[in-house]
């Protein structure tokens, strides 16, 4: 009798205990500017996803070319009632410095709504951003403010590592003060060795085969660079998850990357 209780009571401790979410590597890409071999190159890095919140480089820059972002502090633009609000910290006025450091997607909703449809698309367009479908989710109309939010608008971690590479070598069609604000914005800290990071997270839902939503399966990006004494090494790194982790998907990427790069015995230390 006791015995059935033990395993019964064990049973239902292993039922009641969460099971940790899987992470899975999809891919870690990184190139240094000019070198012939990559720093890493593991997994699948050319299949397209969604650009979720890295794609808020690519808005920044957008905002700081056509005027519509003048600094790091401005504009202040305040929080109003149905204003996409789940997450806490977005229930406050936001300048771009917050904007980026929070990823608050009101402020970019607003700032692709300032520049309107046609000049939206045709940012797009002029940076070869991924697939550059904009036209948002199926039936919706909702491109300018949703393409990237886990629909329309994908991006391979190739594609990633091609437009940052663009960006900082100054092959985009904006001016070079507007990739210096937008960098600015991207600063991560120094790391070890001294290498300097910029850099953005990004986090939302896959498609399945079906063309739906895998809903509680979340992937995670981060896309940027790093920089010592002349050297540039852009990186990218996707992860996937079989059910939603305790941490968000970004920042689990984002660590994941760091770590590998300026491990002690790291490709970067």
């Amino acid at each position: 009798m006791k015995e059935i209780i033990l395993i019964v009571t064990a049973t239902l401790i292993a039922l009641a205990t969460p099971v940790a979410a899987e992470e899975r590597v999809v891919c870690t890409l990184a190139l240094e500017i000019g070198a012939d071999a990559p720093v890493i190159d593991e997994g699948d890095c050319e299949d397209r996803i969604s650009s979720a919140s890295t794609f808020k480089i690519a808005i920044s820059l957008m905002g700081f070319d056509s005027g519509i972002l003048t600094s790091p502090d401005a504009p202040k633009w305040p929080f109003k009632e149905g204003y996409t609000d789940w997450n806490p910290k977005w229930k406050q006025a936001t300048t771009p410095q917050t904007w980026i450091r929070d990823s608050v997607v009101w402020y970019s909703q607003r700032i692709t709504e300032e520049l309107g449809a046609e000049r939206f698309t045709a940012y797009v367009d002029a940076f070869d951003y991924g697939n550059e479908d904009v036209s948002g989710d199926k039936g919706k109309q909702n491109g300018l403010t949703h393409a990237w939010l886990s629909s329309s608008l994908q991006i391979s971690p190739q594609e990633q590592i091609a437009f940052l590479t663009r960006m900082i070598e100054g092959k985009l069609p904006v001016s070079a003060s507007t990739v210096m604000q937008t960098k600015h914005l991207m600063d991560n800290g120094e790391q070890t060795g001294g290498w300097r990071v910029y850099g953005k997270t990004g986090a939302g839902l896959p498609f399945g085969e079906d063309g739906e939503l895998l809903k509680g399966q979340p992937f995670g990006w981060y896309v940027g660079w790093a920089e010592k004494d002349g050297r540039k090494v852009v990186f990218a790194r996707l992860v996937r998850f079989n059910e939603r982790p305790e941490r968000k998907p970004g920042p689990i990427a984002r660590d994941g990357l760091l770590k590998l790069l300026f491990a002690p015995h790291g490709p970067l230390n």
